[in-house]
């Protein structure tokens, strides 16, 4: 393993694993570990041998419990403006980088945590976890995008309740309301995080790739420009090699044996 200090990264079989390392202190988000992050996923985005991507935290306790309070106390506004914005252009890597990344969430997501969870094509949990934006309750908002990710996730009225009361909510709620895709027991986590994404990484790349893309690009659009949207990437998957190859396999009722062409 590549020891990057606050983050740690490695490669195995096209899956790149990427862990928030600051365990100490429930793998809380500063400036530094913000930084480290981003110019993995700069890496991540340009190395074909990467197909997905894991995201987690070190230790049991916390995937990330959010923005570091030490620093939010003593920064000033102009301090904590930047680093909501540094912040912000993380999130927008993960969701758009052109690759599936699933957070494998083992313990507290909170805050500033959960936004990175929420920038997530696919969350998987443990049993244990608990999710939550407790920003209200320290006199703060979600700044790091969960205002805007969380209300398209679970819809306005239930992201409105987490948002403005605080509370946090258990893993299996989180189910219950869409927030995370599977909960799992904590020593199947990161088996489970992989199994779903070789189940994702054994269909089409480029349609998987450009499925994402329409998902994520949708959710800007209006409804009709979203559908055309879908339209267009329909027309365009058209013209790959894997096309012909998944239409040719379900007409001659053979199992498809995609390329990524």
């Amino acid at each position: 393993m590549v020891n990057k200090d606050v983050v740690l990264y490695t490669v195995e079989n096209g899956i790149a694993r990427i862990t928030l390392n600051r365990p100490e202190a429930l793998n809380a988000l500063n400036e530094e570990v913000l930084e480290q992050l981003s110019s993995i996923l700069e890496s991540v985005k340009t190395d074909s041998n990467v197909r997905a991507v894991i995201l987690t935290g070190a230790g049991e306790k916390a995937f990330s419990a959010g923005a570091d309070i030490q620093f939010l106390n003593k920064a000033t506004p102009l301090e904590v403006r930047n680093l909501a914005i540094l912040a912000v252009s993380v999130t927008n890597k993960i969701e758009s980088l052109g690759k599936v990344v699933v957070a494998a969430i083992n313990g507290f997501a909170l805050g500033g945590g959960l936004e990175l969870a929420e920038s997530c094509a696919l969350r998987v949990s443990t049993n244990q976890a608990r999710l939550g934006h407790p920003e209200v309750r320290i006199g703060a908002v979600a700044g790091f995008g969960g205002t805007t990710r969380l209300p398209r996730l679970i819809g306005k009225g239930r992201a409105a309740e987490m948002l403005l009361t605080g509370k946090a909510v258990t893993a299996e709620e989180a189910y219950t309301i869409g927030l995370v895709n599977r909960v799992v027991e904590p020593d199947k986590l990161l088996s489970e995080t992989e199994a779903l994404i070789l189940e994702i990484l054994s269909q089409a790349p480029i349609a998987v790739k450009l499925t994402w893309e329409a998902i994520h690009r949708g959710c800007n659009l209006t409804l009709e420009e979203s559908a055309l949207l879908g339209a267009d990437y329909f027309g365009l998957i058209a013209s790959t090699k894997d096309f012909k190859e998944g239409t040719n396999s379900f007409l001659e009722k053979t199992q498809a044996s995609f390329k990524g062409r």
